[in-house]
């Protein structure tokens, strides 16, 4: 899928994607049109969906974290569930839930607020459950990319993966 000079760009990137075309050219040993072609073709393929800023949520006041289960009477993607923009991640998982969520919030009033006002106002929503996170000891969207490629590099050619 990705080469180790891939995997080297998509690792700096992942750190800081403000870093320059010249720096990360440097930093893995290619001419900076290359790199430049390298990325070009990354987000092409989706690899690269889009560069970010990492936002403190607490900085603005949205410092309360909670996860809900939500139980639906339909399968498949819920489009409203999508459009709530305190909630940052739907999932679809197995289980008695049908998705998981992770919200932000402004604190317990305003969590209370979107789960009567804005969740259990879905149609199709039959139940909920919600955790409150107390305290995060990490949070992260890196993928550890680098242990991957020191992986690989360390098996014998001709054995499986």
């Amino acid at each position: 899928m990705i080469d180790d000079i891939d995997a080297q760009i998509l690792t700096i990137l992942q750190k800081d994607a403000r870093t320059t075309n010249a720096e990360i050219a440097r930093c893995v040993g290619l001419a900076p049109s290359a790199v430049l072609e390298r990325m070009r073709k990354l987000e092409e393929k989706g690899i690269i969906r889009g560069y970010h800023a990492d936002i403190d949520p607490r900085q603005l006041d949205f410092g309360l974290t909670a996860f809900v289960a939500v139980r639906t009477s339909e399968c498949g993607e819920e489009p409203q569930l999508n459009a709530i923009p305190e909630v940052l991640e739907v999932h679809d998982v197995a289980g008695e839930d049908s998705f998981l969520l992770k919200i932000r919030a402004k604190n317990t009033e305003h969590l209370g607020r979107l789960l009567r006002e804005k969740i259990k106002a879905i149609p199709n929503v039959l139940g909920t459950r919600t955790t409150v996170v107390l305290q995060t000891f990490k949070e992260s969207t890196m993928l550890p990319l680098e242990a991957n490629a020191a992986k690989d590099k360390k098996r014998k050619p001709g054995k499986k993966k």
